[in-house]
């Protein structure tokens, strides 16, 4: 029985090109990479998926910690038969790839970490869960959803980031149930675990212990993943290079797609 299939997924790019893997960040899905992969695809082989509990893959009731969704990478990989490949992660993407390269560096040529550090944030999930229960779900229609999300929510919801975007982003992860009514895309308990677990512990020793290429990107203007904690990261390893991109948020490669493709690139070379 295949493993990937538990998964949503697609594959961009020759069969015998060198083989990315993209990983989301938290209520992502795959297709947030399409920018970035069709500037790869012509001579690349990429996959791109949603993660257990996001967009359209399995759902679990339990297991949403880093080592799960790593381990989720290595049986897809290993059903592939990709024994050598570019990891790429984003925020809780980029916790769950570093975790892998800790675990599983052989596999790897080079790795991407995009906007995401590894302190402990033990009260981190209480955020997410605060955003997520202002939400009345489900909806009866997908016009009260709209109207719920740029309506109610731009008013009274109290965000990190811009309110409008997050209203955006939420409103894309509503889909319609069985039943004809409007729910989450993701599983719920799923998103709050997954930050809950991940951000439990700190993960100094994983980046410490990195023993492949690594390129850690942050966005200039990013509230997830202060300059504070990206000069330590540099200082901590020397396989691992940074990339400061200028005009980006957290989101960098949505913000400053050219730019996150072009570092990429070049910390890879081959092109």
């Amino acid at each position: 029985m295949s493993y990937l299939n538990n998964f949503y997924h697609q594959f961009y790019g020759p069969e015998d090109g060198r083989k990315w893997v993209f990983v989301h960040g938290l209520m992502g899905y795959g297709q947030n990479w399409r920018r970035i992969i069709a500037d790869l695809e012509k001579t690349e082989r990429c996959l791109a998926f949603d993660q257990r509990g996001h967009g359209r893959s399995f759902q679990p009731t339990s297991g949403y910690g880093p080592e799960d969704y790593a381990d989720d990478i290595k049986m897809i990989v290993d059903e592939l038969g990709w024994d050598k490949f570019i990891l790429v992660g984003h925020s809780m993407g980029g916790r769950n790839v570093l975790n892998f390269a800790s675990r599983f560096p052989e596999y790897l040529s080079h790795l991407v970490v995009e906007d995401i550090g590894p302190e402990a944030a033990p009260n981190a999930h209480e955020y997410y869960e605060y955003l997520l229960n202002l939400v009345p779900v489900p909806f009866a229609t997908r016009e009260d959803a709209k109207r719920f999300f740029f309506e109610d929510f731009v008013k009274n919801a109290k965000t990190r980031e811009n309110v409008q975007v997050m209203a955006n982003f939420f409103y894309s992860n509503m889909a319609e149930q069985p039943n004809g009514t409007i729910n989450w895309r993701f599983a719920k308990n799923g998103i709050v675990e997954s930050v809950r677990a991940g951000r439990e512990d700190e993960r100094w020793h994983e980046v410490e212990g990195l023993k492949v290429p690594t390129l850690w990107v942050r966005g200039e203007n990013s509230k997830e993943f202060s300059r504070e904690s990206f000069k330590r990261v540099l200082a901590s390893n020397s396989m691992i290079k940074g990339v400061e991109i200028p005009g980006a948020g957290h989101w960098v490669h949505s913000d400053q797609a050219e730019a996150f493709g072009a570092a990429i690139k070049a910390f890879v070379g081959g092109f």
